[in-house]
């Protein structure tokens, strides 16, 4: 029995030490590819210096997997570096069938790699792709060893890849090219269901694909090394995972039209569940990217603590006070999506933060990352003896264990006219009062109870902390609750802005009971 490929303990991967020139298996292509142009692709093949993996992937594939391998063109077997066969467990010969091809043939090229255990549809992809990427491969194309997919158009699929047009190209059978999904024999339900989901995909994602569902499909793989795949599906529903993140990385997506083959093969995917799959995990990464709450398969997406775009909210109060054109300092900047924003009305914003890395709204602007619990004096002498015209401590001094100590060493470097911005949640609010009613104090990943919080505060003595460091107020604001946060829903939503100003009207009547933070303005009393 071979040994183990020693990347992926439990794989048997069958290997030759025969030296052959042997590459390939005598091209027979399909029907309707017999007399074409796709037996002259030798120049779309090239692959220009770019090592290029075929992935095929097989589940009981013993009847179909050797004509797959024969509709394989001639340029493209001399063009790509591998072709590998994933044999995910099957319960037939598959394996057999292909270690025996490799052998008995002398295919150099064909690596014949077998899962004692059964990943699924997503979790055979998976391995594939860190194989490719372990290896140090430029491009994969993953193809079915059913025969669902035309190898016949191989290089049309890493083509676009190799010229640099694309970091991933998607086979589309409802492009009409080729006739249409329904004149290749796809059943009728199973055209409607695509179309349906298609058009909610793109309408929830901001894309205009034809087809979200096909299985043909060529990556970059230096971009999809760039993907996390470890906590994504090994369901049928990876391939739309995919595409999301993908999208989501702003990475370039091509579609190439791709005939439609149904034949007597297996069909292992429930329908029902496969579309309820797709929801859920549309519905997932729009709640992680909403941080509403961090789902394991999108997690590189969540963000702590996201920038408010509701009217009200302490972000949206913070921009309206530190209005245009000012030299502005955010501590506790985080990420910088903030400081992005207040960039883009045009400040010019440096920023201090535990963070090793932020998002700089231009590359003029300075960022420092320091340990604010140590006061932020040395990160001064780094910015330079600079002064600014806004301050901003936004949700930063309760997690602080002396917040007067910053509050103070924020006075000096304050233009005359100039005023620190301070926001603290208000720990008198409705729901933790609710809350209390209850006999419940309980802590959070975020908000008023937020585990990471060393101070709470009321209306009373945000205000007391502020003047103690020697500032007079200038203006005390509550905010309204995002509300939409808790629901997840757009800030833009008619029913969320109707919400949303019942939430203002609330917190500006009885501020002490529905406002949800302290937002105070201050200039130090010397000026």
């Amino acid at each position: 029995m071979p040994a183990p490929y020693e990347g992926y303990p439990g794989n048997i991967e069958v290997t030759s030490e025969t030296a052959t020139t042997t590459t390939a298996l005598p091209f027979e292509p399909a029907p309707g590819f017999a007399a074409g142009p796709l037996q002259n692709d030798a120049e779309l093949a090239q692959c220009q210096g770019k090592r290029i993996g075929i992935l095929i992937v097989a589940y009981n594939a013993l009847t179909t997997l050797t004509k797959v391998l024969k509709r394989i063109t001639p340029a493209v077997w001399e063009n790509v570096e591998e072709v590998a066969v994933f044999d995910d467990a099957s319960q037939d010969a598959t394996f057999e069938l292909a270690a025996g091809l490799k052998s008995t043939r002398n295919l150099t090229k064909l690596h014949v790699l077998h899962h004692p255990h059964n990943l699924g549809y997503g979790g055979n992809q998976k391995a594939g792709y860190r194989y490719f990427i372990d290896k140090g491969f430029d491009i994969v194309v993953l193809l079915h060893g059913d025969g669902q997919y035309a190898p016949e158009i191989l290089s049309h699929m890493y083509a676009p890849i190799v010229r640099g047009e694309a970091h991933a190209v998607f086979g589309s059978r409802m492009m009409r090219d080729y006739g249409g999904p329904l004149k290749g024999g796809m059943p009728y339900y199973k055209y409607v269901g695509n179309r349906v989901l298609t058009t909610f995909e793109n309408h929830a994602l901001g894309l205009n694909l034809t087809e979200f569902h096909s299985g043909y499909r060529a990556y970059d793989l230096h971009a999809l090394q760039k993907i996390d795949l470890e906590n994504m599906t090994s369901d049928f529903h990876f391939d739309t995972e995919i595409i999301i993140k993908l999208h989501h990385q702003k990475y370039k997506i091509h579609e190439v039209p791709v005939p439609t083959f149904y034949g007597d093969e297996v069909c292992y995917v429930n329908g029902m569940k496969y579309a309820k799959d797709i929801l859920r995990a549309v519905y997932h990464y729009k709640q992680t990217c909403r941080s509403v709450r961090r789902y394991p398969e999108f997690q590189e997406y969540f963000v702590q603590y996201p920038v408010k775009r509701s009217r009200g909210s302490s972000h949206d109060l913070a921009r309206r006070l530190t209005g245009t054109g000012h030299k502005v300092l955010d501590v506790g900047c985080g990420p910088g999506y903030l400081s992005s924003d207040l960039g883009k009305a045009g400040n010019r914003v440096d920023g201090i933060d535990l963070l090793t890395e932020v998002r700089r709204p231009s590359p003029n602007e300075q960022y420092v990352c320091a340990d604010l619990d140590r006061g932020i004096q040395p990160a001064l002498e780094e910015l330079g003896a600079k002064k600014y015209d806004r301050i901003l401590l936004l949700d930063v001094l309760e997690h602080l264990v002396r917040p007067v100590e910053i509050l103070e060493q924020c006075a000096p470097i304050l233009e005359d006219n100039g005023f620190v911005i301070v926001s603290v949640p208000n720990v008198a609010n409705i729901t933790i009062r609710m809350s209390l009613l209850f006999g419940r104090f309980q802590y959070g990943d975020r908000g008023i109870l937020d585990r990471t919080h060393l101070r709470f505060y009321t209306r009373r003595t945000a205000r007391a902390l502020v003047e103690g460091a020697g500032y007079q107020i200038l203006e005390a604001r509550m905010t309204a609750m995002p509300i939409e946060l808790v629901f997840g829903l757009d800030p833009d939503n008619p029913v969320m802005r109707l919400v949303n100003l019942l939430a203002r009207v609330a917190a500006r009547i009885l501020p002490g009971l529905f406002g949800y933070q302290v937002m105070l303005t201050g200039r130090p009393v010397r000026r």
